[in-house]
């Protein structure tokens, strides 16, 4: 069986810690002739707190241990003994991670930062002892509170990728090869369609010390928004990239006219989320080193009003262009954090 090594989306059940009892005891010593109530409160039940980390990527590990609980506080004990609180349960999850009520859909919070805390459940409070009740006229009182239970909470966990730039393009567009020549990123790379099934980040690093970080989604095709191909349900990756590279076949190797790619990738980012077609972008023409791309570039120019960049990963042609344009696109916008 293979095992999954990304999941995006995956559904949380955390069970906060109950709350310790509180005690019923009383005060009997040699020698003390004045006894009395002193039982002690219950401890609190631990938190659940969700907590970014740079080094997650994935909520794989939440896809197989989607049932979280914090321990119990500790009873109280005689002589005025404090039950031991829970201790809190921190859980890790990649930066980016959207977090939803599973019932309502309401967005609870929205974790971006390293080490950046969202508390989701928090423990029950500990039950009272009965020296609480001790009055002048209730000297041995028997009366005691249970630990309250800790929240319990449902809820649906979505990855949003925290990228600066998005590659988009239909498959085998040659996405997967640009970011491998422009970035320190390795995805697998196939002559087949949808050779990326994941999303896959890759580091520019400049010469001033600046970094660009690049998203490659899966492959993006006409009527994904119907279900067709991956659909386009991934294209949540780049939802917060602060602009967009769109790879066009310039070869028409798929039998399509890039003409046609581009308008319909447009179409698509439109149908999913109008900001989105909004963007800053790149146009790149690939794989001009095949014979039928030069006249498919002239087609382009003149259906599209659109000059692309034309490159070909294969003779290592514009390579660096496209990171020196990316590069000024991203200190014209300030690099501004993802939205």
């Amino acid at each position: 069986m293979k095992t999954r090594t990304f999941m995006d989306k995956v559904v949380l059940y955390a069970q906060a810690g109950r709350g310790g009892n509180g005690c019923n005891s009383f005060r009997r010593e040699k020698f003390v002739q004045h006894g009395g109530p002193d039982g002690g409160d219950g401890g609190c039940g631990g938190n659940i707190t969700l907590v970014g980390n740079h080094d997650e990527n994935s909520l794989v590990r939440l896809y197989f241990t989607p049932h979280q609980t914090a321990p119990n506080g500790g009873d109280g004990k005689g002589k005025q003994l404090y039950g031991r609180g829970g201790k809190d349960l921190y859980i890790a999850v990649p930066c980016g991670t959207e977090v939803h009520d599973r019932a309502s859909g309401m967005i609870l919070g929205d974790i971006k930062e390293h080490g950046e805390e969202l508390l989701i459940a928090r423990g029950g409070k500990g039950g009272l002892g009965n020296i609480h009740w001790k009055t002048s006229t209730h000297q041995a009182p028997t009366e005691k509170t249970d630990g309250y239970l800790g929240e319990y909470v449902e809820l649906r966990l979505e990855l949003k990728i925290l990228a600066d730039v998005g590659l988009v393009g239909f498959p085998n567009a040659g996405k997967s090869s640009i970011i491998t020549e422009i970035s320190d990123a390795h995805p697998k790379i196939g002559a087949y369609p949808f050779t990326t099934l994941n999303p896959i980040i890759g580091t520019l690093i400049y010469k001033d010390y600046s970094r660009v970080t690049v998203a490659d989604i899966p492959g993006l095709i006409e009527g994904a928004h119907e279900g067709v191909g991956l659909g386009h349900d991934f294209l949540r990756h780049i939802e917060r990239s602060q602009c967009l590279v769109f790879v066009i076949d310039m070869a028409a190797t798929d039998g399509r006219k890039p003409h046609d790619d581009y308008v319909a990738l447009r179409k698509e980012l439109e149908l999913y989320q109008s900001s989105l077609a909004d963007r800053p972008y790149i146009v790149v023409a690939n794989k001009m080193d095949m014979p039928e791309a030069a006249d498919n570039l002239v087609e382009f120019k003149k259906e599209t009003g659109v000059d692309p960049l034309a490159m070909s990963v294969l003779d290592n042609v514009s390579i660096e262009e496209l990171r020196q344009r990316i590069h000024a696109m991203m200190k014209e916008l300030g690099n501004r954090p993802p939205a």
